[in-house]
């Protein structure tokens, strides 16, 4: 019988429960063993709260440990590429939440770093992983609407708290940064292509974190369109426009929850229900296939600088300066 990978959660994040610790579970090759936190109180108190047998004193102690194969790095941006690339150089492969990186330069520091160690690193991009998006990039190249013309994605969802650390620069904070990030590898994914950025415009709220971010983009000769937004109303979807007529995507990057595909066109109406396995399931069973096997991902590091080249350039275009610069 093969040994599970045995995962080390990096700091005490709200989003391990169901990013990891829920979703392996359900995936028997894999076990989550330690976490570390800012303080070892912290990281006692999250692991009796979720069963995790070992507390680690400090995030180097985690690292380094040799009853870890993987490191979840759950910790806010700015802090992504330090702890990745120590991790990385102590042989753990690492799963790292996204975005993967607080800009480009640090996104390709962390590839460097993989490529040396021979270790695997995988960005947490979870929605790429569930079959909806794939099964929408099927029906957009078999021309099920005829040539596309148009693609547009929003991500919106109130943020109320200004201490979160979304609303904060040198931790990489940002709605761009934080929701995004999601549209924008989407939009990725769909057109098998990277984004010209053609205009940005930001509200700022603090000074230097966009609350609001809406960019116009081409992907060759397709115009796009991405908004994200940190005090709107709750909203999510990919809408793909073409000659022929339209798909909606509704709860794009949490098809789980409820997601659809509604397509459009001169025959009628259809809708297609998406599977209610959790993203995060399919992202676990992704990463054990790809540091057992050598699964090609399409969460790699590379795909995630390009999507962190085409946030810095966002950035730039808002007349914002990218995170961590």
């Amino acid at each position: 019988m093969t040994e599970p990978l045995r995962f080390g959660c990096l700091g005490a994040a709200r989003i391990t429960p169901n990013a990891l610790i829920t979703p392996a579970q359900a995936v028997p090759g894999v076990a989550v063993e330690a976490v570390a936190a800012r303080s070892r109180a912290r990281a006692e108190e999250y692991a009796t709260q979720h069963g995790i047998p070992v507390v680690c004193d400090d995030y180097a102690t985690l690292v380094e440990s040799a009853d870890i194969d993987c490191v979840y790095n759950a910790l806010p941006a700015s802090l992504h590429c330090e702890w990745t690339v120590r991790a990385l150089e102590a042989g753990k492969h690492v799963l790292c939440e996204k975005p993967i990186a607080s800009n480009a330069e640090e996104a390709e520091r962390m590839a460097r770093a993989a490529e040396a160690s021979g270790a695997r690193l995988v960005e947490a991009a979870h929605h790429l992983h569930h079959p909806a998006l794939p099964r929408l990039r099927e029906l957009l190249e078999s021309r099920t609407i005829g040539d596309l013309e148009s693609l547009h994605s929003t991500f919106c969802a109130p943020i109320p708290n200004a201490d979160d650390v979304r609303f904060d620069y040198a931790l990489g904070g940002g709605a761009m940064m934080d929701l995004g990030c999601y549209p924008l590898s989407a939009l990725r994914f769909l057109t098998r292509a990277e984004p010209e950025i053609e205009s940005a415009r930001a509200e700022e709220d603090p000074p230097r974190i966009d609350v609001d971010i809406v960019s116009e983009l081409r992907f060759g000769n397709l115009p796009a369109r991405i908004h994200c937004s940190m005090r709107a109303d709750f909203e999510m979807f990919i809408e793909a426009r073409g000659k022929g007529g339209r798909i909606r995507a509704t709860m794009a990057f949490v098809p789980h929850l409820g997601g659809r595909l509604e397509i459009e066109t001169p025959d009628g109406k259809k809708v297609e229900k998406a599977d209610p396995t959790p993203t995060y399931v399919f992202q676990l069973r992704a990463f054990e296939a790809h540091v057992r096997g050598g699964e090609p991902t399409e969460t790699s590091a590379e795909s995630a600088i390009g999507t962190m080249r085409a946030i810095d350039a966002i950035y730039r275009a808002a007349g914002l300066e990218p995170r961590g610069l």
